[in-house]
């Protein structure tokens, strides 16, 4: 079995010296997901967006040479910050998480909604550079590796504050950081951000003293721009572009640019700004889609530009279980100003590809865990790993072992937990779970996890299967019954979450059965969506289990 931990612990929760509290063990035969409103095939010759459906904020992507890598925000989920190779653009495929190893950085305690913000990729001389900002957990750091696989450098924690630095290497071999931070008065207004640059000594891997401002505020400071942050500079031709997001990440984010001749400014706001929103468009426009901003861009050989962002693709008002997803698009130029829409444009959800061969497809509209080898990389948990076994991996049973402990998906522990991204509206998760609870409150099963305060939980409690939801901190950590069903016996279970928008159709069944058992009426899980907590993450549902002692 210690042999089939440490296949665990090279994903997702390390190798333990420490056996947990005793708590009874679940063991979990397989998970899968299938997509029920798979959007249809596209075009030959056209892509469909999003390129990264699901949880994939703060896209930051470099080329180089015939391959581009991205990297996203993954707060305070572990593994994180996804490493993503493509070669068209359109397909990627996860080839490691730059955070994977529990010493790099420590999320204890840490609520969701905090950990890594806004990394951004750069490539140099022979070396892959991440800049992030950890937030509450250390402030702004740099890795390195020469392989974006990994394994990457241990974080160098770098001496300036403010948030979502961006590396940028100039012709003449110098460094350079920008970041937003406080302006340099007092800030007039909740949201009053500047952007400045400093240079970076690469040998000495840190900043050096003197910084400039680069923007006050934001395009128009008459208006109190809020928020100007996301920044990232460009040489095009003779002149420095900085494009910039604005607007906060919610329906009024935005994306503009600046340029001026000099990388230290000052610099000129473009005629066209912003070059990327949706917050004028009418509500009831088809395949509507939200919040677009917080963009980087690349070139091709052709001469095009392209650039990823983060948009969200709302069921109802502003409510989606998805979070912020990665979208496509190109970047038109037009009198020396790009933009990637025009006013009153709506993002495409089907468009000319590149002009780049079509690389591997990837689908995500379904899979199927059955724990027979080492787990990949897309699997994730809450917080850093501790020293406590929580899970083993028996690869000659395919069973995934889950130890129960007192760490509820509520409280600001690490629970016993791994899960992945839900990139559907319409999805069905489904898993089997063998446990026999020692006593009340014992639980294992499925987690569809928003954050600590919103999540939905279905699975077998003593003498039970039953589903608990939190959508509120005052409620218990563990969640209020919504749904419960008698079960005699001891065998294992099946459980499946059907979620159709805003709504949850819950059932199970004695595992080999045919047919699926309701368990109470259809939940409403709006309350879950990303509106409703914080914004920053989508649902990440998996195999789950937890003692109250």
């Amino acid at each position: 079995m210690r042999n089939a931990i440490a296949l665990v612990g090279a994903v997702v929760c390390a190798s333990y010296s420490q056996a947990a509290a005793a708590g009874p063990t679940a063991q979990v035969d397989y998970v899968s997901y299938s997509a029920v409103d798979a959007a249809p095939a596209h075009s030959e010759g056209n892509f469909r967006n999003p390129v990264l459906p699901g949880f994939h904020p703060d896209p930051s992507i470099v080329r180089v040479g015939d391959d581009f890598y991205s990297v996203n925000s993954t707060f305070s989920f572990f593994p994180g910050l996804p490493i993503l190779h493509s070669t068209d653009l359109v397909n990627w495929r996860l080839i490691g998480n730059a955070i994977d190893r529990p010493g790099m950085v420590d999320f204890s305690q840490l609520g969701t909604n905090r950990g890594l913000f806004a990394p951004a990729i750069t490539y140099h001389d022979g070396t892959f550079y991440i800049v992030n900002t950890c937030i509450e957990c250390g402030d702004n750091f740099i890795i390195s590796a020469k392989d974006p696989a990994g394994p990457w450098s241990d974080p160098v924690w770098l001496d300036f504050g403010g948030i979502d630095p961006s590396l940028y290497f100039a012709d003449d071999g110098t460094a350079w950081i920008t970041y937003n931070d406080l302006p340099p008065t007092e800030p007039r207004y909740e949201g009053h951000r500047a952007i400045w640059i400093q240079q970076f000594d690469l040998a000495a891997m840190q900043v050096m003293p003197e910084r400039t401002l680069l923007v006050d505020g934001g395009v128009n400071p008459a208006e109190n721009p809020i928020w100007a942050e996301g920044p990232h500079i460009y040489k095009v031709d003779n002149w420095y572009y900085l494009l910039t997001a604005e607007g906060g990440t919610a329906e009024q984010h935005s994306q503009t640019i600046y340029r001026s001749e000099n990388l230290r400014g000052p610099y000129e706001a473009g005629p066209f700004n912003p070059i990327l929103t949706q917050r004028d468009m009418p509500a009831d426009r088809p395949d509507r889609v939200e919040a677009t901003g917080h963009a980087d861009i690349v070139q091709l050989d052709d001469g095009s530009w392209w650039g990823v962002f983060l948009a969200t693709r709302p069921f109802a008002g502003q409510s989606t279980l998805l979070g912020r997803e990665t979208f496509l698009l190109p970047l038109e130029w037009q009198d020396g100003w790009p933009r990637f829409l025009d006013r009153g444009e709506a993002v495409p959800m089907e468009l000319a590809r590149p002009a780049l061969p079509a690389g591997p497809a990837v689908d995500y509209t379904h899979w199927r865990e059955d724990f027979g080898g080492q787990l990949s990389g897309e699997w994730i948990g809450l917080r850093t790993p501790q020293n406590i076994q929580q899970m083993a991996l028996d690869t000659q049973s395919g069973e995934l072992h889950l130890i129960a402990d007192n760490a509820a998906a509520g409280s600001f522990g690490k629970p016993a937990f791994i899960g992945r991204r839900v990139r559907h509206h319409s999805a069905d998760i489904a898993a089997q779970v063998d446990f026999a609870p020692n006593g009340p409150g014992d639980f294992a099963g499925l987690l569809a996890f928003m954050d600590e305060n919103h999540f939905l939980a279905l699975g077998r409690e003593q003498g039970r299967v039953v589903a608990r939801m939190r959508t509120d901190a005052a409620q218990p950590e563990t969640g209020e019954v919504v749904a419960a069903q008698p079960v005699a016996g001891d065998g294992p279970v099946e459980v499946q979450i059907a979620l159709r928008d805003g709504t949850a159709a819950l059932s199970w069944r004695p595992a080999g059965d045919a047919a699926w058992q309701p368990l109470g009426q259809p939940v409403n899980v709006e309350p879950l969506a990303s509106i409703h907590a914080g914004l920053f993450t989508g649902l990440v549902v998996g195999p789950y289990a937890y003692s109250p002692d």
